[in-house]
């Protein structure tokens, strides 16, 4: 088959599937089959498709359409600029994400604290955008922070890089101090669950989605754990859910957390939690 009518053929079926944006997911899907980068693929589409490239499109199309996410069947999600290596044990990086990394650029740091790294997406565009920073990631996955490993080598970051296994601060040493904090959390409350998209619902990890209580929990846990480890005038930035805005800040404000902000993504919708650490805040 033409290059092109495989193209057409995949977009409507992934359409009748539901899948949001299928004629770029169908490009997408053919580019990697073909093994070519998807700004070239316009190029091939007057082609036929090689027989074995042909088998592989057919069964990538038919994996979307059972809703897998597109991320997953290419291994690569861009962010920020650069792409990621994810798989089903790291949560897919999202466009709102890029709020939190806007946000921590607007002031220097020189040493970094992601919790709950997952796929070192917050962690490794904020080294990458700060040549001379060091950070630590952590998460209790091990497979996650498998993934981040492979992230911070692709980019060239490995050695700015430190990844350890443990539950939010449990892997830093009492001293450990940081000008910048951050972290994307699980915030989806168990009851919200049931109305996320399949490829969310079905294919992400659940425990870098819900605390499968009120999607609080982590904001209670960083915001007892995080100020031991902030330097006078350190930053505190989190993603948050929509409607969780100010929620987050009450918990934050209770534990001497001063400045807090609640910024928008590019929808309009509450999104990241900012505060700062007082610079005569006793220890």
């Amino acid at each position: 088959m033409i290059g092109r009518d495989a193209l057409a053929a995949a977009a409507r079926r992934l359409e009748a599937a539901g899948i949001p944006d299928p004629a770029r997911d169908a490009r997408r899907l053919l580019a990697h089959a073909l093994a070519v980068p998807p700004a070239r693929l316009t190029l091939a589409l007057a082609d036929p498709v090689p027989e074995d490239a042909a088998a592989r499109f057919e069964a990538l199309v038919d994996r979307r359409a059972a809703r897998v996410p597109l991320s997953h069947l290419t291994g690569l999600r861009a962010f920020w600029g650069r792409e990621f290596r994810v798989t089903a044990d790291v949560l897919d990086p999202r466009p709102e994400t890029e709020t939190l990394i806007a946000a921590a650029l607007q002031a220097p740091f020189s040493r970094l604290l992601d919790l709950g790294t997952g796929s070192g997406c917050i962690l490794l565009s904020l080294l990458a955008e700060r040549p001379t920073a060091t950070g630590i990631g952590t998460d209790v996955s091990e497979a996650a922070l498998a993934i981040a490993a492979e992230n911070a080598a692709r980019l060239g970051l490995r050695d700015r890089a430190d990844l350890r296994l443990g539950s939010w601060t449990a892997q830093l040493s009492p001293g450990a101090r940081f000008d910048l904090v951050v972290s994307n959390p699980p915030y989806i409350a168990a009851d919200e669950m049931a109305g996320l998209a399949p490829e969310v619902r079905n294919h992400e990890p659940a425990i870098a989605l819900t605390d499968q209580r009120d999607g609080l929990t982590a904001y209670r846990a960083i915001a007892r754990a995080a100020p031991a480890h902030l330097m006078p005038g350190g930053r505190l930035l989190v993603e948050i859910g929509a409607t969780q805005g100010e929620a987050v800040r009450e918990i934050f404000a209770s534990t001497g957390v001063e400045g807090i902000e609640i910024l928008r993504d590019l929808d309009g919708r509450d999104r990241v939690i900012a505060g700062i650490w007082p610079q005569d805040a006793a220890r």
